[in-house]
């Protein structure tokens, strides 16, 4: 066994992004993930790190006008695994960065495996490591012992929130001369999108369907557990009123039916899922309806009468910590200092936000090996910005799951247009960002023995 300077508990997208982080700066990382060992959940499938369990897609990819799309710049910028993993195996989306998730995992899983600082364990951790520098990052799935465990050193409930999982589609199951290609507003250089059309009268059906379908019965203990707006299942959304549906994942502004020339009232997007085409994802329908009742219903989809699932969606129950309330500036848990927390499990909300909190994390851990205090990155850019709110922006008292957005950032002073505005945004974060990688590369490079 490798004598590790830092253990790290989890191997999804955070826990990676630390390991590398800590493992390219010269310290040894011993990186604990329980898939392929002691145990794993039900939304897991491999035993790959970094798996993607919910969507394929990183969404916008646009660094000058949007604040996900700015995080990616910032990420690559600081030699992100994650993004090099997510670079190297797109597929197309549009102004989006989707990947082939098998590709991705497996080139994230390569990548750690080999490196020498890094050693890869298959085992379940049930309690926080008592001494030596070690980094929480086991997501929103995190093991029933060591929740717990994390609720005794934290002395606070965890909050819960379910989060629900989209279908995937066998290409060669759509029906292409119902459905079509292309993306809202033809935005983006290809047509991206495969677009099935509903009339009225089928989408007040289907509504409908989703209303009365059996779903997933709920634990007691599961009742009162608020869902994440941003990953609602279709079902809820369809019980708020019935036009929701229609102005939200199934909006059809700016798509034109090519057999009419028309909008149609309503349409279900599909986006692809991996590099050679043949899986597509149900853009917006995260679901707990029953399997069964999944391929009854998405059947009656125009397109998708003969449709085959590669997946079918399902429920899964999201755990984080009250971040604001206990965690400092750098991550780690106040009331037991050598532990850092990284990823869904603080409370960020998405793929590319859990990576760079543990992109932090690593980065804060390496410092401190060195005998170094990293300043946060400056609340102007998109990785100091998502941090600021983790660890103090946010009301403790209410504190929810958050992505990315420029409604983090300190306020543009001034007036302009809501476009300008972005781009001044995007262009004060490069700025800033440039000044503090400036002032970090003044500290000494680490370096440790053995």
């Amino acid at each position: 066994m490798m004598n590790a300077d830092v253990h790290i508990v989890g191997g999804g997208l955070a826990g990676s992004e630390a390991a590398w982080q800590l493992a390219e700066a010269g310290a040894k990382v011993r990186l604990s993930e329980m898939r392929g060992g002691a145990g794993t959940t039900p939304a897991h499938h491999t035993d790959r790190l970094a798996e993607l369990v919910c969507s394929n897609s990183f969404r916008s990819d646009d660094a000058e006008h949007n604040a996900v799309g700015l995080l990616h710049a910032e990420m690559r910028i600081l030699d992100s695994l994650i993004m090099a993993a997510a670079d190297a195996n797109r597929v197309p989306a549009g102004s989006a960065l989707a990947v082939d998730r098998d590709r991705f995992s497996a080139a994230v899983t390569e990548r750690l495996a080999a490196h020498p600082n890094v050693e890869l364990a298959r085992e379940r951790i049930d309690a926080l490591p008592a001494s030596g520098l070690a980094i929480v990052a086991t997501g929103p799935l995190t093991a029933a012992m060591l929740a717990e465990a994390i609720r005794g050193a934290t002395a606070s409930d965890a909050l819960a929130f379910f989060d629900a999982i989209a279908p995937i589609v066998h290409s060669d199951t759509i029906d292409m001369e119902v459905a079509w290609l292309q993306s809202r507003w033809d935005k983006g250089e290809t047509k991206d999108y495969i677009n099935c059309p509903l009339d009225r009268d089928q989408y007040l059906a289907f509504r409908r369907g989703l209303l009365d379908g059996d779903k997933t019965e709920f634990r007691e203990w599961e009742k009162d557990t608020p869902y994440f707006e941003g990953c609602m299942p279709i079902e809820v959304m369809a019980e708020r009123g019935e036009d929701t549906l229609r102005y939200g994942p199934m909006k059809p502004v700016g798509l034109a039916d090519p057999r009419t020339g028309r909008r149609p009232w309503a349409v279900v997007q599909l986006r692809q899922d991996n590099a050679l085409g043949t899986l597509w994802n149900m853009v917006g329908f995260q679901t707990k309806l029953k399997h069964g009742e999944q391929v009854r219903l998405f059947r009656t989809i125009p397109g998708l009468e003969q449709a085959e699932f590669a997946r079918l969606g399902g429920l899964h129950r999201n755990t984080f910590i009250n971040a604001p309330q206990l965690l400092d500036a750098t991550l780690r848990l106040k009331s037991r200092p050598n532990v850092r927390f990284a990823g869904q499990i603080t409370g960020c909300e998405g793929y590319v936000e859990s990576a760079a909190v543990g992109l932090l994390a690593g980065r804060f851990a390496a410092a401190e090996l060195r005998g170094d205090a990293l300043a946060p990155p400056p609340p102007e850019t998109a990785l100091g910005a998502l941090l600021g709110h983790i660890t103090g922006g946010a009301d403790a008292a209410s504190y929810q799951p958050m992505n990315v957005n420029f409604g983090l950032f300190p306020p543009i002073e001034g007036r302009a247009k809501k476009a300008e505005r972005k781009r001044l945004y995007t262009d004060r974060a490069r700025a800033a960002l440039a000044e503090w990688l400036r002032r970090a590369a003044n500290t000494p490079e680490l370096t440790l023995a053995g």
